[in-house]
């Protein structure tokens, strides 16, 4: 029987790449990126896992499935940096360069 691509490996490689990519972007394009790409590795592997001698690409998703729990972790962190800064020092603070020099001295207390 002729092999065929798993389907999706490629796209699912993209994705866990720009999970990390994007995970600057407040984190919450990286976390959707590297979820879609995790579900997508899923279904894969679970096809795979079925029949291995009827499909290629199978590093291609272990590699994407990887770099997308990488992503996801990244983007959690720095989403999670964003609405501490947010909270902390409030959204015009992070707009402002002097009010968040003021805030930064009134927090340390100088």
């Amino acid at each position: 029987m002729e092999q065929q691509k798993l389907p999706n490996a490629t796209l699912i490689l993209v994705f866990g790449i720009l999970s990390i990519v994007t995970c600057c972007c407040y984190g919450v394009l990286g976390l959707i990126f590297g979820i879609i790409a995790v579900v997508m590795a899923n279904k894969a592997t679970a096809l795979y896992n079925v029949n291995p001698e009827m499909y290629t690409d199978y590093g291609n998703v272990k590699t994407g499935k990887i770099l997308a729990y990488i992503g996801i972790a990244l983007s959690a962190i720095y989403l999670l940096m964003s609405v501490w800064a947010i909270s902390t020092f409030g959204l015009d603070a992070l707009q402002d360069q002097e009010l968040m020099q003021e805030k930064i001295e009134e927090m340390l207390g100088e």
